[in-house]
């Protein structure tokens, strides 16, 4: 069975750092670009990084360039989200995607609070 698996979400301060973690498994890896997105309440959901198959290219949606990066060991089969100096309106479930040029997978979301 294909899995994806996000993990790493909770609540943190304004300013402050999460991790997130997608762990997949029932699929060859690395041959899918991995994407992290995010829906907040009353809103789409939006695309706001992307990493290609072999990890040599990258992409981050402007509300979050800078302040995040994405990375990939395909050994462990494991795509990393760092998110630094987190905003309220980071506020969100995040959900990782897997795509090929045939197909595509979903994540479980996991959720992300930023309050003080």
């Amino acid at each position: 069975d294909v899995q994806l698996q996000a993990s790493g979400g909770g609540l943190v301060q304004p300013g402050g750092s999460l991790r997130l973690s997608c762990e997949a498994s029932g699929f060859i890896f690395d041959d899918y670009a991995i994407g992290w997105f995010r829906q907040a309440p009353g809103k789409e959901r939006e695309g706001i990084s992307c990493i290609s198959s072999k990890g040599g290219s990258t992409y981050y949606a402007d509300s979050v360039k800078g302040r995040f990066t994405i990375s990939r060991d395909n050994a462990k089969n494991t795509v990393n989200l760092q998110m630094n100096s987190l905003k309220p309106e980071d506020t969100a479930v995040y959900y990782c995607n897997a795509r090929s040029v045939f197909t595509g997978y979903w994540g479980q979301g996991t959720q992300v609070t930023v309050s003080s």
